[in-house]
């Protein structure tokens, strides 16, 4: 083995970790549900959305990569009030998609056990048991079982799709088209892209992991192994969102059969579309896949975004004094405990949650596109690795993208 591959094997991590934290709620719901109720007349959403979320995610990896430093960092040049903005909309997100992840395992968890005990109750055993795993340090073991799951699961997916496309869509008679154009569509199109493939606030927490792959593995990678590792699982998360459209298209679109909205429904209907495929063996296999891809979401968010905000505390010369991992802890804790709150209230509409929680996200896209971009484009970063060219024209016309679609949802909301 060549000292280039050992060295790209050293680097590949958080590339995946963001791959396990975007397939989750964004690509097993929102885009089986794109499909199922819009056949394809949504990829080109999909596609685009992937495109122009892309500069600002590689853009966390750019900035760690050549300055040693995590994007909350960067955010500290532009001034306190970025880091307070990263900080305050990030805590609002976070929470909201907490809450939602964990109503979607929730679902998936009673499915395989059986047991119906409430949403409620599911959400308090998930939540406390990804705290544990943290502050036990017991989460790298949780990655590599992800890590298989996730192959498991796209692949069971591909030859799912390969099935379903043989078997060719059951449209019934007098089925009327759904507008794309509607209210409704509008609504969800925003809430389909808030997700997709991830929050960009992501970038900052996967600027945390880059540097954890750094400190664990003791080598500094350079930025084209960076990029390698980064490009693997955002190339990854765009093909399983296709997948997943796709199925949903195939097996549910025109068939007059919508999903459910609570956690439970959803999932026997998703898990149902694999079992009609591959018959009623595959459930031992498909249902434990889809839960340790949407929990490696939940731990990935309840892990990332307390991260971020520890990272933002000291950036902001707060709680520096206080042992180290007690803030990371502590906000851990009260995310759990919001999260939880929220789940009281929202607990019986799960895909209403999900698109409360994404439309948020899409909503702070342009904020964090943003901040990313000046950030990249500031003195610390050498002029040679500056943006130039296409990805400095995909990134302006990603904000202009971002606040238009932000603009027809709040005059849609407002006056239509």
């Amino acid at each position: 083995m060549t000292n280039d591959i050992k060295n790209i094997i050293k680097t590949i991590g958080p590339g995946i970790i963001f791959a396990g934290a975007a397939i989750g709620g964004s690509h097993i719901i929102q885009s089986t549900r794109a499909g199922a109720d819009y056949g394809f007349k949504l990829a080109i959403i999909v596609i685009l959305v992937n495109l122009f979320k892309y500069p600002f995610f590689e853009f966390g990896i750019r900035y760690t990569n050549l300055t040693g430093k995590s994007l909350i960092e960067g955010y500290k040049n532009l001034g306190n009030w970025a880091v307070w903005t990263y900080l305050i909309l990030s805590i609002i997100t976070g929470i909201i998609n907490a809450a939602a992840l964990s109503v979607v395992c929730s679902g998936v968890l009673s499915f395989i056990i059986g047991i119906n005990f409430s949403t409620t109750i599911y959400s308090i055993i998930l939540l406390f048991f990804c705290m544990f795993l943290l502050t036990m340090g017991k989460y790298p073991l949780l990655d590599k079982a992800m890590k298989i799951m996730i192959v498991i699961l796209t692949i069971t997916s591909l030859i799912a799709l390969y099935l379903a496309y043989n078997k060719g869509m059951s449209i019934i008679p007098n089925f009327v088209e759904p507008d794309v154009f509607s209210k409704k569509s509008v609504f969800f199109i925003i809430a389909l892209m808030g997700w997709m493939p991830a929050p960009i606030e992501l970038s900052a927490i996967t600027s945390l992991w880059s540097l954890g792959r750094i400190e664990q593995m003791n080598y500094k990678p350079t930025f084209n192994e960076s990029l390698i590792d980064f490009n693997i699982g955002y190339i990854g998360t765009i093909v399983l969102a296709i997948v997943f459209l796709s199925l949903g298209a195939f097996m549910m679109y025109g068939t007059g059969v919508e999903f459910q909205n609570s956690g439970v429904g959803f999932t026997n209907q998703l898990i149902k579309m694999y079992t009609d495929l591959f018959g009623s063996w595959s459930l031992y296999i498909i249902a434990p896949a889809a839960f340790v891809t949407l929990f490696s979401s939940l731990i990935s968010v309840i892990d990332g975004y307390p991260r971020s905000y520890e990272n933002s505390f000291y950036t902001l010369n707060y709680f520096k004094n206080i042992k180290s991992g007690t803030v990371y802890f502590w906000t851990i804790f009260l995310l759990v405990v919001f999260a939880l709150i929220i789940i009281q209230f929202l607990a019986k509409t799960m895909t209403v949650m999900i698109d409360f929680a994404t439309v948020i996200s899409f909503l702070a896209a342009p904020v964090f596109a943003i901040l990313n971009y000046k950030v990249v484009k500031g003195n610390e970063i050498p002029e040679s690795y500056r943006p130039k060219n296409f990805l400095n024209i995909l990134s302006i016309l990603g904000i202009i993208f971002f606040i238009s679609f932000s603009l027809i949802y709040i005059y849609s909301l407002l006056f239509i």
